[in-house]
This record gives structure tokens, sequence and C-alpha cells, in this order.
């Protein structure tokens, strides 16, 4: 039967509309991510109907997977599922994998019923007249939501922020709704992208998912390609599940690199997950091993960048808002302009051959505004292109090396400074050295799944006291050394003092 819906699937994705797939954020799900995503959450116990919601059920290939399950682990269980679509074009296949679905199970003994709905699930509970008693609850919402962005004036945005939930994308309408419409103690089980795990955007759906849900398991894939790969998709997915108001003790986590490989496996407790002294409610998703080493590493640094009387900020100058202020090259009289081309192997390399303004002139006095002191700076790139080895990519601004004078960053990079002014020289390097390591790399990467690094990504890392990033940086050069080199300098310095 799940054979048979793959090809329903494969038939319809074949006949989308590419330009309609971009703007309803649609991707189906593969049969064996379906069969994964429906492995996860716990069945009800009983014998009663299972109420099944699926939103965004495109195909139905998810619907088909969990049928499957529960004729499989509990043959003559009655199902019901209310399956809910937007995209008309897609109505013919989702029946005719209904069909499929039904024809198997009565030959199995279980009855199925399927109630194929035609609709917007936001204009239906989220829209400006909302009618939240048309899905009813269920024991089970399963759903591979759709991937689109919602611009801050969407109509659907305003109406789930007035509801107290923000959601600046697609999948967390869907999920919020998805779990609105959960009885206590159901289950939910969504594949999303991992970018809601951390950062600002998110934040308010972080807190009401995790105020509404208790994580069970988080599986992850070693690959960015796996899930989606008859799409062409490399977003970094993951999978979880949970329980409406469940009781939070441990997550499970399970990471593999394709559908069927063997997944490794090890459990973590909540508080792990879920730091409860955390007011931005970050996810720490540890996949394997060595990052749970990383983040015991982590536990034990003893600073934030407050402790160390250091803050972060973005970069002031926003280049399409400051154009009469831009020069191509450097002359006489501007400043140094500062993009994230110019950060090259630990160091700021200005100026440039490059299509980026390298130079800054002031042209008022309000332009000196934003400018930064002479003085060492760590400039940190907030967007790292996915084929770098490293998500955090730092480098030293050397006054020495690129001359005694103010200097401009734009607002790609982040900074970080001292209430304004520079560093000192060896801490700034150390920094650099710390924020470059691998270990560091890894422990960002169990709280971010996407390539940018905000401010308050770097203020929920932690990072050895300023004696010790001074030893760090004390050797003298800005330029890093090749990684291997950099990470020893670390287990040589910092570590020793961990281990103390």
């Amino acid at each position: 039967m799940l054979e048979e819906a793959e090809q329903v699937r494969v038939q319809a994705l074949s006949r989308l509309d590419s330009g309609e797939q971009d703007r309803l954020g649609q991707f189906f799900t593969p049969h064996l991510a379906a069969e994964l995503v429906a492995a996860m959450p716990r069945l009800p116990h009983g014998d009663g109907v299972i109420r099944v919601l699926d939103p965004g059920a495109g195909s139905g290939m998810l619907m088909a997977a969990v049928i499957n399950r529960v004729i499989t682990e509990q043959p003559g269980r009655p199902l019901h599922v209310t399956a809910v679509e937007v995209d008309e074009s897609l109505l013919p296949a989702l029946a005719e994998t209904a069909g499929l679905c039904q024809t198997y199970a009565a030959e199995r003994g279980t009855e199925v019923s399927v109630d194929i709905r035609r609709e917007d699930l936001l204009d239906s509970v989220a829209g400006v007249f909302p009618q939240d008693d048309l899905l009813g609850s269920y024991d089970l919402v399963i759903m591979n939501p759709p991937y689109a962005k919602m611009s801050v004036t969407s109509p659907y945005r305003k109406a789930l922020s007035f509801s107290g939930v923000d959601c600046p994308n697609l999948y967390a309408a869907f999920v919020v709704i998805g779990l609105r419409h959960l009885s206590d103690m159901g289950q939910l089980v969504a594949i999303t992208p991992r970018s809601f795990a951390n950062g600002p955007y998110f934040e308010q759906f972080r807190k009401f998912l995790l105020a509404t849900l208790t994580l069970d398991r988080v599986h992850t894939f070693e690959s960015r390609s796996t899930v989606f790969s008859d799409t062409g998709v490399l977003q970094e997915n993951i999978i979880f599940s949970g329980t409406k108001h469940g009781e939070a003790d441990s997550v499970r986590f399970t990471v593999s690199r394709g559908h069927t490989d063997e997944a490794s496996e090890h459990i973590v407790g909540y508080d792990q997950v879920v730091r409860p002294d955390d007011p931005h409610k970050f996810l720490w998703i540890t996949a394997d091993r060595d990052d749970q080493s990383a983040a015991r590493l982590m536990s034990t640094m003893s600073c934030g960048l407050p402790d160390l009387g250091l803050k972060v900020s973005t970069g002031r100058v926003v280049d399409f808002r400051a154009k009469g202020n831009l020069r191509a090259v450097p002359a006489e009289g501007n400043l140094p302009l500062i993009y994230p081309v110019n950060l090259r192997g630990g160091v700021i390399e200005w100026p440039q051959v490059t299509k980026k303004a390298q130079g800054y002139a002031i042209v008022n006095d309000e332009d000196r505004k934003l400018l930064m002191p002479s003085g060492y700076y760590v400039v940190i790139k907030r967007f790292s292109a996915k084929e770098e080895r490293r998500r955090i990519v730092a480098a030293v601004w050397d006054p020495v090396y690129n001359g005694d004078i103010d200097v401009a960053f734009e607002n790609h990079l982040n900074v970080i400074h001292d209430a304004g002014r520079g560093l000192g020289r060896a801490v700034a390097i150390g920094l650099s050295i710390w924020l470059n390591s691998s270990v560091v790399d890894r422990y960002f990467r169990t709280f971010s799944g996407h390539t940018q690094v905000n401010a308050t990504d770097l203020r929920a890392l932690r990072y050895p006291p300023l004696d010790i990033l001074h030893e760090l940086g004390s050797r003298g050069q800005t330029r890093l050394d090749a990684q291997d080199e950099l990470d020893k300098w670390v287990e040589k310095i910092v570590l020793p003092e961990v281990a103390a």
C-alpha cells in the first residue's frame, strides 16, 4: 500500500506548478521519511477510534504511513483521519491515496474513515472570521507543514499574534494550530526546519510550543539532502514528537544519515534540552555523544559575555540607508567600512577588491554615531555560507595592522566590544581563537540549525574567564592557525583549566 501511495505522490509532485509550489511552501513527504515520521509518536491505548489530523495533507503520504502503522501494531483498531489540503489540484491524488488506504485496511479487518477538507487551514482558524470548531479535537496530529515565510503584514500572522503567538513561518503557524486541536495527552509529530530552535524570531513560538507540548523524541539527519531528496531542498530538518501537557522527564534523541540507516540514540534529561534558566527557551539538540561531550564541556565554563564585562552588537551601518556615505574605494578623509567579505583567516583584511564599498565618508556629525572608536574588536559574520566548515566565523580588527583610526562595521556583522570601546589585544585574539574552535562550533550546532549567527546566540555561548582568554591570545598573532593547530591551543590552554 505504501509503495502505491508513493507512486501517487511522485505523480502529483510532477504535475505541480513550481511557482505555486513555492508560494504555498509545498514539499511532499517521501515514502521512507513518512514511515519514519509515523513511527515516532506513541499510539493511544484502548480500543476506541483513533482520531488523526493531517493538516497540509498533500497527496496523503503521511496519512498512509500512519494508517499502515496502526494496522500493523493495533490490528482491528478503527481510525478516523481528517486530511486538510488547500491546493485543489491535489485533491484527486489525496482521494486516490485515501481509497488505497481504506481498501488495504478493509482487507485486514480495520475500519478507516477519511474526511478530506479542501480549505485554507489558516483561514479556518486564524482568519478574519475564525471557525475554531471546524476540526475538533484529535488523539494524534501528524504533519509535514508548508515552509514559507509569513510577512509581518500577513493577516494570518497578525491574527495569531493577537492570540499571543508570533509565527514568522507557515510551518510554525501550522504547529500552533495543530496543538490547539490536539487533545490533552495527545501526540503531535512534525517534520520541520530546525530554524525555530534558537534566535529571536521564533522566541514567542518556542515559548508557546514548550508551554503546550512536552517533547518526547527528536530525530536529526546527518545529511541536509536526506529528507526531501527529490525536491532539491537542502534545509536542515528535524522530526520532533511530544505530548500535549505531558510530564517533562527526558528526551530521546536519534540520528541517522538516511531514512533507512540504523539510527544511533541517546536519552537526555529534559532540563538539558529546555534549560529552566534560559529566558529565550532555546532547544539544545545533542544529536550524538560528541555533542553531549561539547555540551558538558560548555557547562563547566563559568562566563557569559556579561560576566566578562563585554557586549555584542550588530554592525551599525545599514548600507542601503547610508548610500550617501559609501565610497567604492578608500580615499583621504574616508574611514574603513567592513563587510563580511573582509574577514579572512581570523583577521580583517581591508581594503579588499570587492563590489562592496570599502570607504565610509563623514557627511555630517550624525554619521559619526555609526562609527566605533579605534581599538581591537572581535567581528563575527551574521550569516555563514553553507559550504563553510564552521558556523561561527570570527576575526579580529587590528588597529595597528589597519591604521589607528575609527571604523564602521556593516550590519551583516556582529561586533564584540567593551561598552562601545575596543578590547585588550590578547583578549580579542583569545576570543577569536575560542569562537573559531571546533568545540564551540559543535556546541553552537546543538542549538542552531541554520547559518545565521545572532547576537542572542553569542550571548548564549559560554566563554573561558578573562585570564584564560588572555593566555590563549598571548601568542601575539591575529591570523588564525590551521584548524587542527588552533584546536590544539584550545585543548592545551582551556581544557586543563576546566579539568582543574
